[in-house]
């Protein structure tokens, strides 16, 4: 497709799943649990609830609805059209063609809050992710050269997770598997009960995308703000996508999995050149004690195996670039997500003060490499 001579990659565009999706696809023995889809005056609905109608997670902001005022209603005019089409696979590729993207990697919405469920049991939700995965793999067959699914793996059992990271790879033909930011079990990011996991995605060649949400999980740093939703959708995203990175780089994962790719998506850029400069100053104080096995730099390994995105109209991640250089930033239009700057998300970001490498870096190349296209 190619617009104003870039080739581009979407490396977190979201779908907005039906809200029978589980009801449909979930394995039959768990139907009888299976949440459903809230709709409402809110095209973008993104709450589940139980059969017996109760809310799915906690309520991000139970005093104060986040579905008002003029971004809502912006949003509402913008998105009405493809709300009222069903949000369908050709919807999705009518959007990638309105900003000029040529292949788009999957993201949910509703999907995002799926595994948040207090009662959440590990059985149960390797059954959700599965039906979530069975759900996307269809939603991509409209044309799967331009649509590519990220599978949803559970945290609650790192068996279940490895067997359906294999046949995410295996069988669906994905490119990579996400989990949120925010731990949902009691393992921070660095534990070893993880690397049965790090170790499958890589010998399977998958990528790992971290991807929060404002929505709730546990322990996350977002519920500190409420009741202001503005607040805590400025800082739970980026605050738990730093937490993970320091996890990965200085935690020892990457230096235990050197062929492992990951991403943190939707969080913003512009905080990555502190954060980088001060994982190293730590290690180098205290590594001999507390990172034993981290052999260099936590920003050598963020540098030769992980990719942060950049938002479309992020005017200061210019200092990024001077800093840390152009190799590991991706570009995400967020759509139908109520940061989007859809339908001119490529055009804000073409605007930014870049030079052309840059941009192509960003727009392509670093996203092929990451999702190994």
């Amino acid at each position: 497709m190619a617009k104003n001579g870039f080739k581009i990659i979407d490396s977190d565009m979201h779908v907005m799943e039906p809200p029978d999706l589980w009801e449909k696809y979930i394995d039959a023995k768990f139907r009888h649990r299976a949440p459903r889809g809230m709709t409402s005056h809110n095209v973008r609905d993104l709450r589940l609830v139980h059969p017996d109608g109760k809310e799915w997670s906690r309520s991000t902001t139970p005093a104060n609805d986040p579905a008002k005022g003029k971004n809502f209603e912006e949003k509402q005019r913008i998105l009405g059209n493809d709300a009222a089409r069903g949000w369908t696979s050709a919807v999705q590729l009518e959007a990638m063609d309105i900003e000029g993207i040529d292949i788009a990697v999957l993201y949910p919405t509703r999907g995002l809050r799926a595994l948040v469920d207090d009662r959440m049991d590990s059985e149960f939700a390797a059954a959700m992710a599965r039906a979530y995965n069975d759900w996307m793999y269809d939603f991509c067959q409209e044309n799967p050269a331009r649509l590519i699914g990220a599978g949803m793996l559970s945290p609650f059992s790192m068996t279940d997770a490895v067997g359906e990271a294999r046949r995410c790879a295996e069988q669906l033909g994905f490119r990579a598997a996400f989990l949120r930011a925010n731990p949902l079990v009691d393992h921070q990011w660095q534990s070893e009960y993880y690397d049965p996991l790090w170790d499958a995605l890589e010998d399977l060649n998958l990528s790992l995308g971290f991807h929060e949400s404002t929505s709730t999980g546990r322990n996350q740093v977002g519920e500190r703000l409420e009741p202001n939703f503005m607040l805590r959708r400025v800082f739970a995203q980026p605050i738990e996508q730093m937490l993970a990175l320091g996890c990965f780089c200085a935690g020892g994962v990457l230096a235990r999995h050197p062929r492992l790719r990951v991403a943190f998506l939707e969080a913003n850029c512009s905080w990555l050149p502190w954060l980088l400069w001060r994982l190293d100053e730590a290690w180098e104080l205290d590594g001999d004690v507390w990172a034993a096995e981290v052999k260099e730099k936590p920003s050598e390994y963020f540098k030769r195996q992980c990719v942060v995105s950049i938002e479309p109209d992020e005017m200061i991640a210019t200092s990024v670039l001077a800093q840390v250089g152009n190799g590991n930033l991706v570009f995400s239009t967020d759509y139908p997500h109520v940061d989007s700057r859809y339908p001119e998300a490529v055009n804000h970001f073409l605007r930014l003060p870049l030079g052309e490498a840059d941009k192509r870096k960003i727009l392509w190349d670093n996203c092929a490499h990451y999702y190994a296209m």
